[in-house]
């Protein structure tokens, strides 16, 4: 299923976090997640989701001043938020090109302002509103997600 596209709708924002749970299971060591979509469309809920799956201890909220929050976790989480940033260039003084070739998960929120910067091996998530609590979140494999992930997910 690489290069495919699957489609999963959460009714609620428990269902969200839930979704990102199963995708933190799924993801490969050093593995990088590039989220799309608009403000409180259920990003950062589903990075909420993907900390605890993998035992993260810190609260996690979006690093929107901070820019990048580290997680101490197995393994370790990188979660960036890139609202405030223009482009590739103020992307590319975070040093995300170091967390990008690590062993360490990798997610970032409004990925399309880092650009070329990102991993060509990754996973594209795009979250949309859907009315009330639901959301569509459509998930695009770029080669980083392992055989049968979609079927898993599904599930």
């Amino acid at each position: 299923m690489s290069g495919a596209s699957l489609v999963i709708t959460t009714a609620s924002a428990e269902e969200t976090e839930a979704l990102g749970g199963v995708v933190a299971r799924l993801l490969p060591e050093g593995g990088t997640l590039a989220l799309r979509g608009d403000l409180a469309s259920g990003k950062t809920c589903f990075v909420r989701g993907m900390a605890r799956a993998i035992g993260a201890a810190a609260s996690v909220h979006s690093p929107t001043f901070t820019l990048v929050n580290e997680y101490k976790s197995q393994p370790v989480l990188y979660h960036m938020d890139l609202y405030r940033l223009t482009g590739p260039e103020e992307v590319a003084d975070l040093g995300c090109e170091e967390i990008f070739d690590s062993d360490a998960l990798c997610v970032v929120e409004w990925a399309e302002r880092a650009g070329p910067l990102l991993p060509s091996r990754r996973l594209d998530i795009l979250f949309e509103h859907a009315g009330g609590d639901v959301r569509r979140i459509t998930f695009t494999n770029a080669g980083l997600m392992p055989q049968g992930w979609g079927t898993r997910l599904r599930a």
